[in-house]
């Protein structure tokens, strides 16, 4: 599933009549496959990119097209649609239900869809299995470390079997060998033909994707071409 963005712009408005841009007229081709890497300081733009590329928000201007299809101006139905059968989604601070077991919360978004069958049950098993947590099914995140925790989102990110994978500082509450893991994780998924696009900060970590695009500003500063890395 390709993606491409289009001289898209994101303005924001606050109080006082303030205009903030957030991007400005940025235009990205994300192949079926990538492993891209989004770098850049705060302010540079590069969460606002990935929530437009997940759909989480449309473009002021320009356009956003996902497998074929412009997406820019969808109905919020349709980009919650698209989010729960395409996009999967793994967040720095894990994001999960305090309340809820590994694999309810790997369930989760087969909850939102409706009814969960024991098929489907049987799958989010499978995916704490996957993620080496066969031993923590029954346990909640108070019970489990970081890379733990990360490992639940990452299985709650498949459940659905989606195209595309959006990281926001998947390693960033991590220390350095289980923020590798999680990385080893990635590129085991992009590997099995997962369209993998990450923001970080560390450059250790960006090295690792197949190419790197720098922020600032709100524009793309800089590209690196693509090159498949181990």
């Amino acid at each position: 599933m390709a993606a491409r963005v289009i001289e898209v712009t994101k303005e924001y408005r606050l109080g006082g009549g303030v205009i903030v841009r957030a991007l400005r007229g940025v235009s990205l081709d994300v192949p079926e496959g990538d492993f891209l890497a989004i770098m850049g300081q705060s302010g540079s733009g590069k969460s606002t990119m990935l929530n437009l590329l997940g759909c989480l928000d449309r473009p002021t201007t320009g356009h956003y097209i996902l497998a074929g299809q412009d997406v820019s101006r969808l109905a919020d139905d349709d980009l919650s649609e698209i989010r729960s059968r395409d996009l999967g989604f793994i967040f720095q601070s894990y994001n999960l239900i305090q309340q809820l077991t590994v694999v309810e919360n790997i369930e989760l978004p087969l909850q939102y869809q409706g009814h969960v069958t024991a098929a489907d049950r049987q799958r989010c098993v499978d995916l704490a299995k996957l993620v080496g947590l066969s031993d923590r099914l029954d346990h909640r995140p108070t019970q489990l470390s970081g890379g733990q925790q990360q490992r639940v989102a990452i299985a709650r990110a498949l459940v659905n079997d989606p195209q595309v994978i959006l990281a926001d500082e998947p390693t960033g509450n991590l220390d350095t060998a289980t923020g590798e893991e999680i990385m080893e994780m990635l590129k085991t998924l992009n590997r099995a033909g997962k369209t993998i696009i990450m923001v970080t900060h560390e450059p250790d970590i960006a090295a690792q994707a197949h190419r790197t695009i720098r922020m600032r500003d709100g524009i793309v500063e800089y590209a690196e071409p693509y090159r498949v890395r181990a």
